[in-house]
């Protein structure tokens, strides 16, 4: 971190010269396999001081139910892992989440060919959230290189795997980890700058979700407090960045973006998705992702979620859900989640498949 993819002559494709029948065998054979595979789930010991790494892979095994945090999977335990399209993709997660709420994206993704790895990112996460925001979002791009490394090394995977294009996909706050890999970079400061100037409007960014405006007479009071404290941490004028050269295509979803410097975006190195969701009231799209397009000549956005809230990337969904994070993450009136969040997922899974080719 610096403060700074026959006729009867063959027709050849690339530099390795490899016959359009042979690709197309090659192609064939992977989508028979991954089609016959089932989704595996493991987890592994990450590179010390970081927590585990989760990881859902293509398998061989049979699977069974899985309990993690109430929510339910089919998945094989510890199962065999298979080769699938060589890819890797590692997901960054939302603040302070868990693999689990990821789980439907992570099948898409399997079912795609891909490996899909979660770092447990220190200290912002559903097990530990003491360390949330400024702390976490400097150590989470790291996490999310050391875990590349990891699973590199790992007996089971590193010969599964190709891990010169590897895909990387962020929501929130791990949106914000996407934003950093892609070559944005970001200070404290211009966060401090941008809740000056709009804490009003964009209140649960700027002091999270335990605390709401209802529209009374304490609101003022309310905003006044909330900046008091909000000059007191945010101070700092350093700008944070990290990239990683093997890091070679990257989605966002509804990430945190507030405290970016905009004009980073104007010449990012790798293809770079966003997703948006017109009813976040998290996150609000013309303050985050919205802003991240306009400055992102070559950005693309996957999907525009007209009537998605923030918790429309998550699924599946914890039950029994309450408290003020709930409302915020929860469907709004009228949302299609049966039919939106799989169409979702498909098109993040197609983003992966365009820009990272298969390995030679």
């Amino acid at each position: 971190m610096s403060k700074s993819l026959s006729t009867r002559h063959s027709r050849y494709i690339g530099a390795m010269a490899v016959p359009v029948h042979a690709l197309l065998a090659t192609v064939l054979a992977l989508l028979t396999a991954v089609a016959q595979a089932t989704v595996g789930l493991t987890e592994i010991e990450g590179i010390a001081p970081d927590g585990p790494v989760t990881i859902f892979f293509p398998s061989k095994s049979e699977t069974q139910q899985v309990h993690r945090s109430s929510i339910q999977m089919d998945v094989a335990w510890n199962g065999a892992p298979v080769r699938g399209n060589g890819r890797l993709i590692v997901i960054s997660h939302g603040s302070p989440a868990s693999p689990w709420v990821y789980a439907d994206l992570a099948r898409a993704l399997v079912e795609a060919g891909f490996v899909v790895a979660f770092p447990e990112h220190l200290a912002d996460n559903y097990k530990n959230d003491s360390e949330p925001g400024i702390p976490s979002w400097k150590r989470r791009p790291l996490e999310v290189s050391r875990a590349i490394d990891v699973i590199g090394r790992d007996a089971r995977f590193g010969s599964l795997l190709s891990l010169d294009k590897v895909g990387m996909y962020g929501m929130s706050a791990g949106g914000h980890t996407a934003l950093t890999l892609a070559g944005g970079r970001w200070s404290p400061a211009q966060l401090l700058r941008h809740c000056e100037s709009h804490i009003a409007e964009d209140f649960h960014a700027c002091v999270g979700p335990s605390i709401r405006l209802t529209g009374g007479f304490i609101d003022s009071l309310k905003t006044r407090i909330a900046l008091g404290m909000i000059r007191g941490k945010l101070s700092d004028e350093a700008w944070y960045s990290h990239t990683d050269p093997r890091i070679s295509a990257i989605v966002a979803g509804v990430p945190f973006a507030a405290d970016f410097e905009m004009e980073s975006f104007a010449a990012i190195r790798v293809p770079l998705g966003i997703v948006t969701a017109r009813a976040d009231r998290w996150l609000i799209p013309k303050f985050h992702s919205d802003k991240v397009l306009l400055a992102c000549p070559t950005c693309i956005r996957v999907a525009d979620l007209e009537n998605g809230g923030h918790g429309a990337l998550l699924s599946p969904l914890l039950p029994n859900r309450s408290g003020p994070i709930a409302d915020l993450i929860d469907d709004p009136s009228g949302f299609d989640r049966a039919r939106v969040v799989p169409d979702l997922n498909g098109k993040i899974a197609s983003f992966f498949q365009k820009h990272l080719p298969l390995p030679r």
